[in-house]
């Protein structure tokens, strides 16, 4: 029964995974089971399209990996005496969307420094999150967020102790494209 459920749960993430849609900086893999020669593993470009032996330019953003084999097939049908198999599987999405997404930055005594896109509507606390957790060394009390407020930067303070214990919730606020979120090394006696 167990067996069953796992093959279940496989299968449904692998129908899932062909039914998405590619689109340029996608990784894809090409396999030809009749000419390992073709072979290969490519990124599609940024018009949408990829360029594959004896196919030429092949579109292939905005079509899934069932439709892009088929398009193959029909290429490659002329220069091969039998029906080939053809099986493209994605390997990585693209990060093109997040590239363009609003981003804020966060420095200091964290444990993935570094910049992250604003997906969805990110408190300070989520930032803090997203980026792995305050370090061993931070100072809880002093976190700052840089914002600009009509072309001045301001300064944001936030009590990270004040909120974990329950007393100030105040400073949690939703972080904004461009705000950088400084998490200062502790004092010797703080």
């Amino acid at each position: 029964m167990r067996v069953l459920l796992v093959l279940a749960i496989f299968l449904g993430f692998g129908l899932h995974a062909n039914a998405q849609t590619l689109q340029a900086g996608d990784t894809i893999s090409i396999q030809v089971f009749q000419d390992s020669k073709l072979d290969r593993q490519m990124v599609i470009g940024p018009t949408g399209m990829i360029s594959f032996p004896l196919a030429g330019q092949v579109r292939a953003g905005g079509l899934t990996a069932p439709a892009l084999e088929s398009v193959l097939k029909a290429r490659l049908r002329d220069k091969y005496t039998n029906d080939l198999d053809i099986t493209v599987s994605l390997i990585s999405a693209s990060q093109q969307d997040d590239d363009l997404k609003p981003r804020f930055f966060i420095t200091g005594e964290i444990r993935s420094p570094g910049s992250y896109p604003i997906r969805v509507k990110t408190t300070l606390m989520q930032g803090i999150a997203l980026a792995g957790g305050l370090g061993t060394f931070a100072a809880k009390q002093r976190i700052q967020v840089r914002r600009k407020i009509n072309g001045n930067e301001s300064i944001l303070q936030f009590n990270y102790g004040a909120f974990e214990s329950g007393t100030d919730f105040t400073g949690n606020i939703n972080l904004q494209a461009g705000d950088v979120i400084i998490v200062p090394e502790r004092g010797l006696f703080e």
